[in-house]
C-alpha cells in the first residue's frame, strides 16, 4: 500500500507533467505562437474584464456629472502611487515561482508563495490605515476643487477598507501566473467583476430598494468585489490541485533569505511603478489646472485608453511566465523566440485596437456623457494615442519578457526617461507654456510611449537578459 508521501510525490509529478505541456518545446514559430495564444488568452480575457468593469464604472459615475468623474480619478492616482511599492512583491514572486516551476523545484516555489502571502497581508493592512487616515490631506494635495473634495475623501476612505483584500488577491494571482495558471485569476475576476457591476448599478442609483449612494456606492461595490475575488483565490490556492498548493499546517515564519531574493528582482519594478505613478500624479496635477471639464475629459479618455493597454498587459503577463519558466528549464533560445512571437501576436491585436479607437472613439465617449466639449476634446486625445499603439504594445510585452528573466532594471530606466523626461516635462511645456490644452498633454503621452519602446526593444535585442541570475 502506497504511503502518503509517495502519493503526494506522484500527484506533484502529474501536476508538473501537465504543466510542462503549456511550454514551447521547439523553435518552430507556429508551435510557439500556439503556446503563446494558449497562455495569453485567459490573461487577455481577464484584462478585458478589468477594462470593461472600469469602463462600466466610469459610465455609471459619469451620469452623476463631471465632479463625480473627477473625484474618482483623483482618488485612483494616489492609490496607484502607493500600491506601486507592492509591485516589488508581485513581480519578484511571479519571476521566482516561474523560474522554480520551470526547473521543477516545486518546494522552493511553494516557499516563495508562502513568504509573499504573509508579507502581502501586513502590507495591505498598512496601506488601508494610511489611506483612510490621510484621505483629506491627499485629496487637497491633488488640487481637488471644493465640489470634488468631499466626494473624493468619501470614496478614498471606502476604497481603503477593501485594500487588504486587493493586495492579497494580487499576490495570489502573481503566484498562480508564475506557475502557468492564467485561468484561475480569470475566473475569480469574472465573478468579482460581475458583482462589482451589479453592485454599482444598485448602490450608485439606489435600485432594488437600496439608497442612492452615488460615488460612495461605487466605492462600496468595488470593496465587496475585491473581497469576493480574494476568497475565491484563497480557496483555489489552499484547496485545489494547483502546482504550488499551500496548507495551513505548514510554517509561515518569515524567511529573510527568500524575501531578499524576491525583493532583489522586484525592487526595480517597485521603483519603476513608483516612478510611473508619481509621474502620472504630476501629470494629472498639470491637467487639473485646466479645470473640471478638461480633467473629466482626460479621465474618460484614459478609461477608454485602458482598452489599448489591455492586450499589451495580457501578453506581457504571458511573456513574463514563458521566459521565467523557459530560462528555469535552461532553454534560452526558445525563450527568446517565444518573446518575439508574443510581441508579434500582441502587435496584431494592438493594430485592431488602434483602428477601433481612431475611427470610433467619438462614439465610445458618447457612452459616458452628452457634453459636446468633452466629446470633441476626448476624440482628439484618442486619435493621438491610437497612432502609437504598436510602440505601446512593444514596450509592454518586451518589458514583461525582461521581468520574467529577472532583468527588471531596464524597464525602470525606460520608465524614468519616458515618464519624467518626456511626459511630465513635455506636458508642462505644451500645456502651461504653449497653452495647447489637453491635446498637448496627450501628445506628451505619445512621446513617452515611443521613447520607452525604443529603450526596451534595444535592451531585449542585446540578449543580456539571458544570463540574469535570480
Amino acid at each position: 500500500m502506497k504511503t502518503e508521501k509517495i502519493l503526494e510525490a506522484e500527484e506533484i509529478s502529474r501536476k508538473e507533467e501537465s504543466h510542462q505541456r503549456i511550454l514551447p518545446e521547439s523553435l518552430d514559430k507556429k508551435h510557439i505562437r500556439s503556446k503563446v495564444i494558449f497562455l495569453s488568452l485567459p490573461a487577455l480575457l481577464n484584462m478585458f474584464l478589468i477594462s470593461f468593469v472600469g469602463i462600466a464604472d466610469m459610465i455609471m459615475v459619469g451620469r452623476l456629472g463631471p465632479s463625480a468623474i473627477s473625484a474618482v480619478g483623483m482618488v485612483n492616482q494616489p492609490n496607484f502611487l502607493i500600491i506601486s511599492v507592492f509591485m516589488a512583491l508581485t513581480v519578484g514572486t511571479t519571476a521566482l515561482v516561474a523560474r522554480f516551476v520551470g526547473a521543477r523545484d516545486i518546494r522552493s516555489a511553494k516557499n516563495v508563495a508562502k513568504q509573499s502571502l504573509v508579507v502581502s497581508i501586513f502590507f495591505g493592512i498598512g496601506i488601508s490605515m494610511f489611506l483612510y487616515t490621510f484621505a483629506p490631506q491627499i485629496e487637497r494635495a491633488m488640487g481637488a476643487e471644493p465640489d470634488v473634495l468631499i466626494l473624493g475623501i468619501t470614496y478614498m476612505r471606502i476604497i481603503s477598507i477593501g485594500m487588504p483584500f486587493n493586495v492579497i488577491a494580487m499576490i495570489i494571482g502573481a503566484i498562480l501566473r508564475g506557475s502557468g495558471d492564467m485561468r484561475t485569476p480569470l475566473i475569480a475576476d469574472t465573478i468579482a467583476n460581475f458583482i462589482n457591476i451589479v453592485g454599482n448599478y444598485i448602490l450608485i442609483f439606489g435600485k432594488l430598494g437600496a439608497p442612492a449612494l452615488g460615488v460612495a456606492g461605487a466605492g462600496i461595490a468595488t470593496s465587496i468585489a475585491r473581497f469576493i475575488s480574494m476568497l475565491i483565490l484563497l480557496y483555489v490556492l489552499y484547496n485545489e490541485k494547483t502546482i504550488v498548493k499551500l496548507s495551513f499546517k505548514e510554517s509561515y515564519c518569515l524567511n529573510s533569505s527568500i524575501i531578499k531574493r524576491i525583493l532583489n528582482i522586484g525592487i526595480p519594478s517597485a521603483v519603476e511603478q513608483f516612478v510611473l505613478r508619481s509621474g502620472q500624479l504630476a501629470f494629472v496635477r498639470i491637467i487639473a489646472e485646466l479645470g473640471t471639464v478638461p480633467f473629466a475629459t482626460h479621465q474618460i479618455a484614459m478609461n477608454i485608453q485602458s482598452l489599448s493597454f489591455m492586450p499589451g498587459q495580457a501578453f506581457s503577463m504571458a511573456a513574463t511566465t514563458l521566459l521565467g519558466q523557459l530560462l528555469g528549464a535552461k532553454k534560452p533560445d526558445i525563450a527568446e523566440e517565444s518573446a518575439r512571437q508574443t510581441r508579434l501576436v500582441g502587435m496584431m491585436v494592438a493594430g485592431i485596437t488602434a483602428f477601433i479607437i481612431f475611427f470610433f472613439g467619438r462614439y465610445l465617449i458618447m457612452l459616458y456623457t452628452n457634453n459636446m466639449d468633452i466629446i470633441e476634446q476626448g476624440r482628439v486625445c484618442l486619435r493621438i494615442i491610437a497612432a502609437i499603439q504598436l510602440a505601446q504594445s512593444t514596450q509592454f510585452i518586451l518589458a514583461g519578457a525582461l521581468r520574467g528573466a529577472g532583468d527588471t532594471r531596464f524597464p525602470l530606466y525606460s520608465t524614468m526617461l519616458g515618464m519624467w523626461g518626456m511626459r511630465v516635462v513635455l506636458s508642462y511645456l505644451f500645456v502651461i507654456v504653449f497653452n495647447w490644452g489637453l491635446t498637448g498633454a496627450w501628445l506628451a503621452i505619445a512621446f513617452d510611449q515611443v521613447v520607452r519602446a525604443i529603450i526596451i526593444y534595444s535592451r531585449f535585442n542585446s540578449g543580456k537578459w539571458k544570463s540574469m541570475k535570480v
